[in-house]
């Protein structure tokens, strides 16, 4: 067993190009640049989730190449943006590429419309079974991906340019936590289209995303959400950075599993079946999806019940977000037990999947609007 192990480890490293190691000697100098830069605002845990983050990048970026360039075009992208503000927050309305592209809410309003063009795409691509328009509607959803990151690491600098006591990392609210589900649903589809050959479910895909792009621009217009707010004390911890991020994975895996079970039901039926991928496809996928979402909301638990000890002095309070946490948890849990234990497939289990999606969509952001509790950080 360890020989298997050491052999797939070599294997790995065997298969490593100058190319692959130049990339995480980037990715770890612009490490070393922000701790030089911003250590000041750093505990000793934040230093540590810093160059974890640039370990965990470039290991991701050697499975997945297409996201190691994703994260060398955010970085360079970003520090490009950072430097035409001048330690200024005013240049984000007078300088010409931070107002139109590159400040935080430019690049946030380029990944709406992207991922909205990416949609539209990925149905003309289906319908006219067009392999030139799904790459062109691939190529616009990693283009709002970059967009996407690149305004969160600029509204990150743009916190800091207000007051450094305001800064943060952006995702503390429900503006900012509505746009990294956007980009985490956005790069697992990704990363599963590029595997499975599956284009023709990014069209169900982003109907998920773009309902969340239709919160962001109302929320945006009509509550001017967009304006940066200092943290509540209760957020003011280094438990925020990983419980978050872990969370967001886990939703956003679930809401690709539900948009692929809708896909299922449909060529179930005969809708669509000849252009959409088997059944069996189709059934893989979805429980993926869950097995991977499970897993991290499983971490997110357990973190957030860390955190809830640090900051209220109890790991459980049956607090209504961790009440409907606990729901969305066994739902998925017993989903994995009948899939993996029992056996079962077929309709009754994507019909669980969408369903789920709902239950999914109120602990995320029903209890927001219905209960109140602990947890009232992101009302609406």
């Amino acid at each position: 067993m360890n020989n298997s192990l050491e052999y797939q480890q070599k294997t790995l490293l065997q298969s490593l190009r100058w190319q692959d190691w130049l990339y995480a000697l980037i990715v770890f100098a612009g490490s070393i640049f922000a701790y030089v830069k911003y250590s000041q605002y750093m505990d000793i845990y934040e230093v540590s989730f810093l160059f974890g983050a640039a370990a965990l990048a470039s290991y991701l970026g050697w499975k997945w190449k297409g996201l190691g360039k994703l994260v060398l075009a955010v970085g360079i992208i970003s520090v490009f943006s950072i430097s035409l503000y001048d330690g200024e927050q005013a240049k984000a309305t007078q300088v010409f590429l931070l107002k139109f592209l590159i400040s935080s809410q430019s690049a946030i309003m380029w990944m709406n419309v992207l991922f909205v063009l990416a949609m539209v795409t990925y149905w003309f691509a289906m319908y006219k079974r067009s392999d030139f328009a799904g790459k062109v509607a691939s190529a616009l959803t990693w283009s709002a991906v970059l967009f996407g990151f690149v305004g969160l690491m600029v509204r990150w600098y743009e916190s800091y340019l207000i007051a450094p006591d305001v800064g943060h990392i952006p995702i503390s609210n429900l503006y900012e936590v509505f746009i990294l589900f956007c980009l985490i649903t956005a790069l697992l589809y990704l990363h599963y289209e590029q595997k499975l050959n599956t284009k023709q479910l990014g069209g169900f895909v982003l109907l998920v995303i773009n309902a969340a792009v239709g919160f962001i621009l109302w929320y945006t217009f009509d509550r001017q959400a967009h304006n940066i707010q200092p943290l509540v004390p209760a957020l003011q911890s280094y438990w925020m950075k990983i419980h978050v991020p872990a969370n967001f994975v886990g939703y956003g895996a679930f809401s690709l599993a539900a948009m692929v079970a809708a896909a299922y039901l449909l060529a179930d039926k005969g809708i669509l079946a000849s252009r959409l991928p088997s059944l069996d496809v189709l059934d893989d996928l979805m429980y993926k999806s869950i097995a991977v979402g499970f897993a991290f909301f499983t971490i997110a638990t357990i973190l957030g019940a860390m955190w809830a000890a640090e900051a209220w002095g109890g790991y459980w309070s049956w607090d209504p977000k961790e009440t409907w946490a606990l729901i969305v948890w066994l739902n998925y849990a017993a989903w994995l037990h009948l899939r993996m234990v029992k056996g079962l497939r077929g309709p009754l289990l994507a019909w669980w999947s969408l369903i789920g999606l709902l239950i999914t969509t109120f602990a995320f952001l029903g209890v927001n609007m219905f209960l109140s509790g602990l947890h009232s950080y992101g009302t609406l």
